[in-house]
C-alpha cells in the first residue's frame, strides 16, 4: 500500500539528489488547445527524465537497508540511467540490461554513470532473462522499472511538486501523463488522489503500443495488438500492481498516432524552445486530439524526459 505518508517520505528521501523542476506555460499552445496548460519539465531533471525520482527512492533504500552489494535492472533507457545514477550516489556497482535497439545516446549515458551495460534482444523475455543471469552472477538487487512500490512512490513526487507549486489556490481539473509500464501514471494518480482529490488523471498512449488501454478496459494485463511507435519509452506492458492502481485512480486512457506525437513534439520544440523526446509529447498530443475533453480547463502535463537521439529527429 502506497500511502500519502509513503510519498512524503520518498520526497524527503530524494529531495537533496534531484531538481525541483520548473513548470512552464506557453500562450501559443494554450490557444491551440483551448485550455490552460502547465508543463512540469522533467526533461530538466537529473539524467534528463523523471525516472531519476523512482530510481533514487528505491536505490537509496536498498543501500540504507543493506539489502545487497549491487543493483540491477532492465530498461530501454531512462530507468537505466536513473538506476546507474542512483547507484553511483551510494557507491554501488550497477548492471543494466538494455535492448540492443535502445538509443545509443541512452546506452552511452548509462556507461557514463559507471554502470555495466549488458545488451540483449529487444523482447521483455530477453530483458528479464538478462536480469536473472546478472542476479545469479553478482547477487545484485533488482530495482524494477515500474513493478515496485518504491519506484512508484518516487515517480509520484513529480505530480506532488506540480500540485504544490501550481495547484493550491486553483486546483488542476486534470493532470496527464504518458503510460508505458505504468510507474509514472500510478504515482501521478496516487499524488492526485492524496494531494488534489478533485483532480482527475488521464493517460496518453501511442496507437502503436496500445496495451494499457486494453488492460484498463478488461481488468487484466493485456499485450498490444502490435508494437510499432516512435515513442520508444512506452513499449512495456503494465504489471498487475500498476494496473490495479490505474483502474482505481485514473479516469481514462486515450491513444494517439505517431503522426500526432511527432506534431506535438515539434510544437514544443518550436514554441517552448525546449528539448523533449517522443514519449514525452504523448500527453500534449492527447490534449490536441481530444480538444473537446479539455476545453477551458486547467491542465497539468508531466513532460517526462528529453533524452532524444539528435541524430534521428523525426522532423
Amino acid at each position: 500500500m502506497i500511502s500519502q505518508e509513503t510519498i512524503n517520505e520518498a520526497h524527503d528521501r530524494i529531495r537533496s539528489f534531484i531538481h525541483r523542476t520548473p513548470v512552464l506555460t506557453c500562450q501559443t499552445i494554450n490557444d491551440r488547445a483551448g485550455a490552460d496548460l502547465y508543463f512540469k519539465c522533467e526533461n530538466f531533471q537529473k539524467i534528463g527524465a523523471f525516472k531519476a525520482r523512482g530510481g533514487l527512492n528505491a536505490v537509496l533504500q536498498v543501500a540504507h537497508n543493506q539489502e545487497g552489494s549491487a543493483i540491477t535492472t532492465h530498461s530501454s533507457g531512462n530507468h537505466a540511467q536513473a538506476v546507474a545514477f542512483a547507484a553511483r550516489q551510494v557507491g554501488m556497482p550497477a548492471y543494466i540490461v538494455m535492448p540492443g535497439t535502445a538509443p545509443q545516446v541512452k546506452k552511452d549515458a548509462v556507461r557514463g554513470y559507471g554502470a555495466e551495460v549488458i545488451e540483449c534482444e529487444p523482447t521483455l523475455e530477453a530483458r528479464e532473462q538478462g536480469v536473472r543471469d546478472v542476479i545469479t552472477r553478482t547477487g545484485a538487487v533488482l530495482v524494477h522499472p515500474f513493478d515496485d512500490d518504491r519506484v512508484i512512490a518516487g515517480q509520484a513526487t513529480a505530480a506532488k511538486e506540480l500540485i504544490e507549486d501550481y495547484g493550491q489556490e486553483t486546483p488542476f481539473d486534470v493532470i496527464l501523463a504518458p503510460v508505458g509500464g505504468g510507474g509514472l501514471l500510478s504515482g501521478t494518480a496516487l499524488s492526485a488522489h492524496y494531494f488534489s482529490p478533485q483532480t482527475r488523471v488521464v493517460a496518453g498512449e501511442p496507437d502503436g503500443a496500445a496495451d494499457a488501454v486494453l488492460s484498463f478496459q478488461s481488468g487484466r494485463v493485456e499485450k498490444a495488438p502490435f508494437v510499432n511507435t516512435i515513442a520508444d519509452g512506452l513499449l512495456t506492458n503494465l504489471s498487475e500492481r500498476t494496473l490495479a492502481i490505474i483502474r482505481d485512480h485514473v479516469s481514462a486512457i486515450l491513444t494517439v498516432s505517431d503522426e500526432e506525437i511527432i506534431a506535438a513534439m515539434r510544437l514544443i520544440w518550436e514554441r517552448m524552445k525546449i528539448i523533449i523526446e517522443p514519449s514525452c509529447a504523448v500527453p500534449l498530443a492527447v490534449v490536441l486530439k481530444y480538444r473537446d475533453q479539455f476545453t477551458g480547463q486547467k491542465v497539468g502535463i508531466i513532460l517526462t524526459g528529453g533524452n532524444v537521439d539528435l541524430g534521428k529527429l523525426p522532423f
